[in-house]
């Protein structure tokens, strides 16, 4: 049974925002307080000609609320298990790649060498829940890592709210949950079976880190499953009714475009660059003071172009395998192709050639270890 979207979720902005005219987008331009439907403008066919103020706009924006700098984090891949049957992704269950978990010595390894590349925060992701790598275990890596790093995030399966909390008090202070695609159809038909098949399920999640104090959560759509439109007006839906009801917390979004897999499935629905990176400016002009990330799975030139120009935090030196920090080049894809494959010096030298600043600490242990306390 197809599930069915809540009524705050409403996507109607952009079926109407479709048939926008060059004086809607000129109107969400000028917009003091820009919505739905002034995002739903901006992304129209009629926002083509306005791409160059739309650029100018983001950039100002960002410099205002972030000033010249681009956080840096880095993602660690714990294990690859996964019991869901996404269509898209490399780690499902029918994929043929070696499946692995890291032990915790493993895992230490693995962040010590993180930590030498001079990162302060790290993001730790699993496949979906498993007897492999299950609740225990990511519990125990994540105070693994916040032994070492200022900021430990996860990207994980969906959890309760007890679960959250026992991660929080364990020194977690993000969590990622992206909801693949907000057209229940489409979402429904990609998830062809296993935990991940539970829509709302997934759709509540980050509501109920933020319950659990979470400090930020990170939003996002894979570009290329469904109508991008449809899934951005819905994407600034979810961080708007998340704002209003747990606004103590804070909230991050991710662009990730659909990359070459294990499956070698292909894009629905073909998000371009030039169309991505409207996407960006649109989201700053509407969300002014939200962190907007860039992935390493986009090519390293678009990612310089677009570092500062709307986007405030990249990952960097990125290895999408498990266990891929230890050594040589892994010689199996992870759950996506890398695009950026540049070291983090040559990231941080990038983006000083462009009069930006890389910064590795925006966030001290100290703050989140006062905030335990507070609740005990």
């Amino acid at each position: 049974m197809t599930p069915q979207m809540p009524a705050w979720l409403d996507p109607s902005p952009w079926l109407d925002g479709r048939a926008s005219t060059h004086a809607d987008v000129e109107r969400a331009l000028r917009c003091d307080e820009p919505g739905p439907r002034e995002l739903a403008a901006l992304l129209s066919p009629a926002a083509h000609p306005f791409i160059e103020v739309m650029a100018q706009r983001a950039r100002a924006l960002t410099q205002r609320h972030f000033g010249r700098t681009i956080s840096l984090y880095a993602p660690l891949y714990l294990a690859n298990h996964c019991t869901s049957g996404c269509a898209y992704c490399g780690f499902a269950s029918d994929r043929t790649q070696p499946r692995r978990r890291l032990k915790p010595p493993e895992a230490e390894k693995e962040l010590a060498m993180l930590k030498e590349m001079g990162f302060e925060e790290v993001l730790l992701l699993t496949g979906e829940r498993t007897s492999h790598a299950g609740f225990d275990y990511l519990l125990e890596c994540v105070s693994l890592a916040a032994q070492r790093f200022h900021a430990v995030g996860i990207e994980a399966f969906p959890m309760t709210t007890r679960e959250y909390g026992l991660l929080a008090e364990a020194g977690c202070s993000g969590v990622t949950v992206y909801q693949e695609t907000y057209d229940p159809r489409q979402y429904d038909r990609l998830h062809r079976w296993g935990p991940k098949k539970d829509y709302l399920g997934r759709l509540e999640a980050p509501a109920r880190a933020m319950e659990a104090g979470m400090r930020t959560v990170g939003l996002g759509v894979l570009l290329g499953l469904s109508d991008p439109g449809f899934d951005a007006v819905c994407l600034m839906r979810h961080a708007g009714h998340l704002q209003r009801i747990h606004w103590k917390s804070g909230i991050t979004l991710s662009f990730p475009r659909l990359r070459p897999q294990e499956g070698n499935f292909t894009a629905l629905f073909p998000v371009d660059e030039a169309w991505l990176a409207r996407l960006v400016f649109a989201f700053r002009i509407v969300l002014p003071d939200v962190p907007l990330l860039l992935s390493t799975r986009e090519r390293p030139e678009f990612r310089d172009g677009m570092a500062g120009l709307g986007i405030s935090k990249m990952s960097a030196g990125s290895r999408t395998t498990v266990g891929g920090y230890g050594g040589a080049e892994p010689t199996t894809e992870g759950q996506f192709q890398v695009s950026d494959k540049r070291s983090v010096p040559e990231i941080c030298a990038m983006l000083r050639n462009r009069g930006l600043e890389p910064v590795f600490k925006n966030w001290d242990s100290a703050f989140r270890d006062a905030s335990v306390r507070g609740h005990d």
